[in-house]
C-alpha cells in the first residue's frame, strides 16, 4: 500500500472515528473503503451515462443508403480514401 497524508476537518475526523468504531476497523480502513465506494460510483455513472448517450442517437440519422449494415467497410474505404486524396 502507499502511504499518503491528508487534512480533515474536526467534523470530518469525529464523523470518521465514530464509523471506524462502529465498524470495528481503522480509520484508514474506513477512508479506503470510501474511496473504493466513490470511484465506483462515478464509473458506474460515467458508463450508464455513455450508454444512455449511445442509444440516444439510434435511428437519429438517416444515411439513405438502404445496405449499409453490410457493406459498411466499403463505405469507411471510400471515405477515408477520399480523406487521404
Amino acid at each position: 500500500m502507499i502511504r499518503t497524508q491528508i487534512q480533515l476537518t474536526e467534523k470530518q475526523s469525529h464523523i470518521l472515528k465514530q464509523r471506524a468504531i462502529e465498524e470495528g476497523v481503522s480509520v484508514a480502513e474506513v477512508i479506503r473503503r470510501s474511496i473504493n465506494v466513490y470511484i465506483h460510483a462515478e464509473t458506474e455513472i460515467d458508463t450508464e451515462e455513455r450508454k444512455r448517450r449511445a442509444l440516444s442517437v439510434l435511428g437519429k440519422y438517416d444515411s439513405g443508403l438502404t445496405d449499409l449494415s453490410e457493406n459498411h467497410d466499403k463505405y469507411l474505404a471510400e471515405v477515408y480514401g477520399e480523406v487521404g486524396e
